[in-house]
């Protein structure tokens, strides 16, 4: 792999780690990013839906945010307040005004079920428990989607991954597994997106390395019979492309925006929070400008949200950036024109325990979970299925978490009841045959 070096940067962990992009090594072995655009042509589809998933990692908590309980016994219902919507008879908690007001742009499921008690970033990214992804190495839904669909733009990667490496590690991105190195998302860790300019490897450098692999081409890219194995070399100067490209450092580079745009959004910061994510307003940003400039699938790793003490607390500190963020990605999604095509999935691993614990903390809940749809087309402005009188367990219109993400492949135009073809061009199921679209959200 090819890692651009960008400055040291000390992270909540105490670790000091480099800011880096792995865009894949353009040399004599280990090609991955030519056969990622090999793997990307195959189909010759160059549609443009695109998803922006934002992973909430530890968890957060519905009670707090769209699933109040305000008639609950104390012990349930908190410190905060519901306040009303945009949406007649639709409320959201008092930290949350800005979303409150794009509501009418927002589809909110409070009846995610299927969830197990596991702190990982797999379920929501592979359709699959840790345990079985790891088992049955199940892909990342960004690399099947790049393998399914292709890029869109030759110097634009299929799929692009903003998540930080976070202390805990099932919270990172799972890989492409049985899909190969291929199929990889391309990576952006850390906060110095200037690593999108060669450091590690000069652009001279790069094209010794171009001259050097079609040299090779020549000496060896030929049949038994002599003739010249045609389409060799057309991999190599695609990835040469990107690596050259300023598109994707422009994409990336939020500087281009509006200072009322990146208010609007709030900045938020690039440290971590606790083991897992940062609470940072800019890779929401990026996320955007990454699919309107030509990305399938973007995902982000966003705050730190296990809340087994100071419940209350945490949430009045982080609520407000996390409300400004999302509201502000939200609008955007609609004032350019995308709702279309741009489908905003935000979610995490599982809900919060309904009795608040001695230490004004809520605990692990994998009976029930949140998450909110908006764009894709759908029909927004409605909130699906309801919880008990305590949030605890669901009473109507549960929804298997398998179906938010049948109805984000429906929606990139890929067939969630299909086949993915791995490495060794073996059939293997997307999701489990009872995964289904949510058909009421069209």
């Amino acid at each position: 792999m090819l890692n651009i070096l960008g400055q040291p940067n000390r992270f909540c962990d105490g670790l000091s780690r480099r800011s880096f992009l792995q865009l894949g090594a353009l040399g004599i072995g280990g090609l991955t990013l030519p056969n990622l655009l090999r793997a990307e042509s195959a189909s010759g589809r160059r549609s443009h839906k695109s998803v922006i998933m934002v992973y909430l990692s530890g968890g957060m908590s519905h009670h707090e945010t769209f699933d109040l309980k305000p008639n609950a016994p104390a012990e349930v219902r908190g410190e905060f307040k519901p306040i009303s919507t945009n949406v007649p008879g639709t409320q959201v908690g008092e930290y949350l005004p800005r979303i409150s007001r794009v509501m009418d742009k927002l589809v909110v499921l409070r009846s995610l079920v299927g969830f197990a008690d596991e702190h990982s970033s797999f379920q929501t990214s592979t359709g699959f428990g840790m345990d079985r992804t790891r088992r049955e190495n199940r892909p990342h839904f960004g690399s099947v989607t790049a393998r399914m669909l292709g890029r869109t733009d030759p110097v634009m990667p299929a799929f692009v991954d903003l998540f930080p490496t976070m202390q805990h590690r099932p919270y990172n991105s799972p890989g492409p597994a049985l899909l190969g190195a291929a199929a990889s998302g391309v990576r952006v860790d850390g906060e110095d997106i200037a690593v999108m300019r060669p450091r590690g490897v000069t652009v001279d450098q790069l094209q010794d390395r171009r001259s050097l692999v079609s040299q090779l081409d020549g000496a060896f890219g030929r049949n038994a019979d002599g003739t010249t194995r045609r389409g060799v070399d057309t991999f190599h100067e695609m990835a040469y492309e990107v690596l050259t490209s300023n598109k994707m450092t422009e994409a990336l580079d939020i500087t281009k925006e509006p200072d009322s745009v990146r208010n609007r959004y709030g900045r938020g910061s690039s440290t971590h929070l606790g083991d897992g994510a940062p609470l940072w307003n800019d890779q929401l940003l990026m996320a955007r400008r990454l699919t309107e400039a030509g990305a399938r699938v973007v995902t982000v790793a966003y705050g730190f949200w296990d809340t087994h003490g100071s419940n209350f607390s945490h949430m009045r500190r982080h609520l407000p950036t996390f409300d400004a963020g999302v509201s502000a990605l939200i609008e955007d999604i609609y004032q350019r024109g995308l709702n279309q095509d741009v489908t905003v999935c935000v979610w995490g691993e599982f809900g919060r325990t309904p009795k608040i614990n001695k230490d004004a903390g809520r605990d692990h809940w994998a009976p029930v979970n949140f998450a909110l749809l908006s764009g894709g087309g759908m029909k927004t402005g409605q909130v699906i299925g309801a919880t008990d009188s305590i949030g605890g367990q669901v009473r109507t219109d549960a929804i298997h978490y398998h179906d938010v993400l049948a109805t984000i492949y429906e929606n990139l135009g890929v067939d969630p009841h299909g086949m993915v073809y791995d490495i060794a061009n073996r059939p293997n199921p997307i999701l489990p045959s009872t995964a289904n679209v949510i058909r009421r959200i069209f």
